[in-house]
Parts: structure tokens; sequence; C-alpha cells
């Protein structure tokens, strides 16, 4: 009785009483179909026709076999799907339920990670960052109204990181550089301890070699508050805020964040400092934001909780309120510009997109009337 081989490539019959070791011509390998070439893995034989391929003789000789080869172990293991199984896909989250879920304001901050540009190092080493005259040891001067001292708050002095938590930071020792910052020759280090290495994010690590108290909340006579120019863009996965300030100096700026909340704080050009709260639209994740210093601005990349595209940086009840916060800061200062407010024709005015200022226009002129 004529059985039929089961072989790849063979396909013939053959009587099993005459089965010899070379009857059989077959392909031990599995077919491969890439770039419209059809063939063997067993041998090179190539074809774009697929009666070929199926007529390509065998590479192997061997016996006939009339039992059926298993099938792969992928294809096996794969479980066929039932009728009727229904397949839910989860797709992005509604602004309306992000809203919801959004994380109270009231959270704690934590510095962002301040990543200097070698441009702006070179500009840095060349300028001479000594005052005229010495200022007051840290920790020695009247450290402010520590009343006045809200959660979160990083201590002012020069190489504290120190976070304020509450009357128990009052009693805590703060290590402080009492110094000026020195960059020369490619190398950076603290007048008072001259502690030198040519890594810029080592020396902002140093340690401080004097004790005293911490200060929370610092004068700003020597520093002039000024606004400055500001932008923003996103991506499906960040937002990135950037505010145009010449030559900022990364030991004296601090960014902090929380999920929901931006505080910037940028001291540039010496003695010019621009601060900004920001209440955002969306929930970032803070451990994997970021500030890039550049020579001619700060860029601030936030990582996105959720690809959600935003609408706005910020939360429409907060703009009133920041720019209340904003006049009455300015009001305070002793420049013409300041006392009368930003003014409208200024290419320093706050205004983070051209929707945004047409949409805060009505809401301004009615505060204005009231």
């Amino acid at each position: 009785m004529a059985l039929l081989c089961y072989r790849k490539g063979c396909g013939q019959r053959f009587d099993p009483e005459r089965n010899t070791q070379d009857a059989c011509l077959h392909h031990p390998g599995f077919p491969i179909f890439h770039d419209a070439l059809k063939g063997w893995s067993c041998c090179k034989k190539r074809t774009t026709d697929f009666s070929e391929f199926l007529s390509i003789k065998g590479c192997t000789k061997g016996y006939h076999s009339n039992e059926k080869l298993p099938e792969p172990e992928e294809a096996s293991a794969q479980p066929k799907p039932k009728m009727g199984t229904e397949v839910l896909v989860q797709g992005p989250k509604s602004a309306e339920r992000l809203q919801q879920e959004r994380p109270s304001s009231d959270e704690p901050k934590q510095p962002l990670s301040l990543k200097v540009a070698q441009a702006l190092q070179q500009v840095l080493e060349k300028l001479d960052t000594s005052p005229a005259t010495p200022p007051a040891p840290h920790g020695s001067a009247s450290p402010g109204d520590d009343s006045e001292v809200s959660t979160s708050t990083a201590c002012k002095n020069a190489g504290c990181q120190a976070i304020y938590q509450g009357e128990r930071s009052k009693m805590e020792t703060c290590l402080f550089h009492p110094g000026v910052p020195v960059f020369h020759e490619g190398m950076k280090f603290w007048s008072c301890c001259r502690i030198k290495t040519t890594d810029f994010a080592a020396f902002l690590e140093q340690k401080g070699c004097r004790r005293g108290k911490h200060t929370w909340v610092k004068k700003q006579e020597d520093k002039k508050l000024v606004s400055c120019r500001q932008d923003w863009h996103q991506t499906s996965s960040q937002v990135v805020v950037t505010i145009y300030a010449k030559t900022p100096l990364p030991h004296l700026s601090s960014i902090q964040a929380s999920r929901t909340v931006l505080d910037i704080r940028v001291v540039f050009e010496g003695d010019k400092m621009f601060q900004a709260q920001l209440d955002l639209w969306g929930v970032i994740n803070v451990e994997k934001s970021f500030a890039n210093l550049l020579p001619s601005k700060v860029e601030i990349a936030l990582k996105k909780e959720s690809p959600v595209t935003w609408a706005r940086l910020e939360q429409l009840q907060s703009r009133g309120e920041a720019l209340q916060h904003y006049n009455a800061d300015a009001a305070a200062g002793s420049s013409p510009e300041a006392q009368g407010g930003p003014s409208d024709e200024s290419d320093d005015s706050l205004s983070w997109s051209e929707e945004e200022s047409e949409d805060g226009g009505g809401s301004q002129a009615a505060a204005g009337r009231s």
C-alpha cells in the first residue's frame, strides 16, 4: 500500500517496504518570505514566483515519513480567539476627568534639576562675579521675618539645599558658603573654601564650609525685580516653558514645582531677578522634569503625567490672580514702569500666548472699570 510522504518539499507516495535512507529529498527548514523573495531557511535559493518556490527541490535526503509535522510552537501557543469576546481599549482621559482627579495645589514643591549648558559655563567663566563690597555673612545677618515663610521654601544661603518644613526647620544648622563663586580657566570653586572642580554639577553640589542659621526670607534690596518675555509650547509628552533672561546665574536661581504648581525664581545679568508662580493647567511628573540654563534664556521642560493636549499653560481662575500679584509687586518698586504697571506696547509684557491675551482682555477691562 502506497503512503503519502508529509516531509516539506517531497509530497511523493512511497512503499514502506522499499523506504530507504536516501529515498526522500526534502527541506528540513521552514519557508521564508521577505522583500517579495521566497525560499527555504535550509538552502540559499530564492525566487519571486510562488510556483517556482513550490517546485524548489529539497536539499536534504532521508527516509519518507507519513506522519504529519507538528505545528510551530508560536502558532500552537497562541490561544485562538473566542467568538463574542469583548476587547476593551482604554483611551486617554478626558479634560473633565483630569480636572476632577487634579491633585491639590498645596502639595509641597520639589526643586527641579538645573542643567547648565556648556555655552553658559563659558560665559560665566568670563564674568567677574565678585561684588564691589563684601556682603554680610550668610546666617549671621537677620534671617528676615520667619512668620511669612511658607512650607517648601528653600534656604537662600549659597550652597544650602534645606527646605522649610515648619517650626523645627528654624532650629536646624545651616551649612553654607559665605564667599562668592569663582570661574577661572575652566575651574569652578567658592572663594571661601576653594575646592576646585571642572564639573558644574559637582560645583553646585558642594556642601557649605560654614555653619549658621538658615535664611528663609532674603531682602531684595540688591536685586531689581523685573518682568521677562515668556513663551511656551508642548509636545505629546512634555510642556516647555521659556523665560528669556540673559546670562542666568545658576547658584542664585531656583525652580521648584509640585504636580500642579510651578515656582520660578531666576537671577540674571547680575542684579536682575524674575519671579513667577504658575498654577498649571495639567498635571506633571516632577521627578522627570528639569530646567536648561542657556546664555540667553531658561527652558523648563515639564513632563506630562498623561499624554493629553493642554488647552493653555495656566488655569483660567489663576490668571487674574497672577496679574494682580505681579502688579502689586511692581507698584512697590521705584521705577515709573513698575508704579504704572506693564505697558501694553512693551516687549516685556506678560503674555504666554496670543490666544490667552485675547481671552484675558475682557477680564482685565472689567477689572479696570470696577
